[in-house]
């Protein structure tokens, strides 16, 4: 079970392709920045090569993680110590890749568990810190929203693309 490069640059992509979406005046964009006092002339002012660059960084390191999350296989690879460990590994192991070596891995199972790991991880995170922040629930629900809608899609992506 190699591990899918493309799959995982593929889905880092979808943070910005999400985020346009999203972060748009006609759906979340105006709520966003409202909450936030963005301005049009603030953002302007933005590094955007640090912007987008940081945020290519960041959504790779989330997307080398989402295999863990969303490839239950890899729990099995977890089991014999690694990829390393593969041509020691007991028989046991080809058997139990033999048998359920692609099962739930499709790209509907992905996004279940993108979405899970969104809304367990991405949402608690995201309320912890606008609660310190003092910021609103609409501050809280439009990011929050992001992070699950573009982690099940991540997710998606990481499972379904063998």
């Amino acid at each position: 079970m190699p591990f899918n490069f493309y799959a995982v640059f593929v889905s880092a992509l979808v943070t910005l392709v999400v985020g346009f979406v999203w972060y748009n005046p006609k759906v979340f964009g105006t709520i966003w920045m409202n909450e936030t006092g963005m301005t049009e002339e603030k953002a302007k002012q933005s590094n955007m090569l640090k912007v987008f660059g940081l945020t290519i960084f960041y959504s790779l390191m989330l997307a080398f993680l989402m295999p863990a999350l969303v490839v239950h296989q890899l729990g099995a690879l977890g089991m014999i110590g690694g990829p390393e460990f593969v041509t020691t590994a007991k028989p046991s192991y080809s058997a139990f890749l033999a048998d359920y070596g692609n099962e739930f891995r499709t790209f509907k199972h992905g996004a279940l568990h993108g979405f899970m790991s969104g809304l367990f991880l991405a949402l608690p995170i995201t309320a912890i810190n606008g609660l310190f922040e003092q910021k609103s629930w609409k501050y809280i629900l439009v990011n929050a929203g992001y992070w699950i809608v573009s982690m099940t899609i991540m997710g998606a992506i990481i499972c379904g693309w063998k």
